[in-house]
């Protein structure tokens, strides 16, 4: 090892202490953003957060009583008559924008008397 100033060594010593500092914030704030980054893109869940999603989901199955009728509505959406009981029952999803569209035309056109599903 080549010997050093002692004032130089000092400056090292301190530009090596900045070093370490600046990469310890730096994973810090890398970790809060990642994190903070992640929460704001949660899937939104139905309950008391959802409450026209609920209006909505109890007016649908007003109209799904009869026998075939939630297969015929899936079949119109294209989707699992499953998925449809999962949105309907609010246990674990929401559906999407274009689909909650193509819901409540379908529940408009109920309204008037037609069924857009059959």
């Amino acid at each position: 090892m080549t010997p050093v100033h002692p004032r130089l060594k000092l400056w090292l010593d301190f530009s090596d202490a900045l070093a370490v500092a600046a990469e310890t914030g730096w994973r810090r704030a890398h970790s809060v953003l990642r994190t903070r980054r992640r929460a704001s893109y949660r899937a939104r869940r139905p309950g008391t957060d959802s409450p026209m999603w609920n209006v909505c989901a109890k007016l649908l199955r007003d109209h799904l009583r009869a026998y075939g009728a939630k297969a015929r509505l899936a079949r119109y959406l294209g989707i699992p008559k499953q998925r449809l009981n999962d949105f309907l029952t609010g246990h674990s999803r929401l559906p999407d924008a274009e689909l909650t569209l193509r819901l409540l035309h379908w529940l408009g056109e109920r309204a008037e008397g037609r069924d857009p599903s059959l």
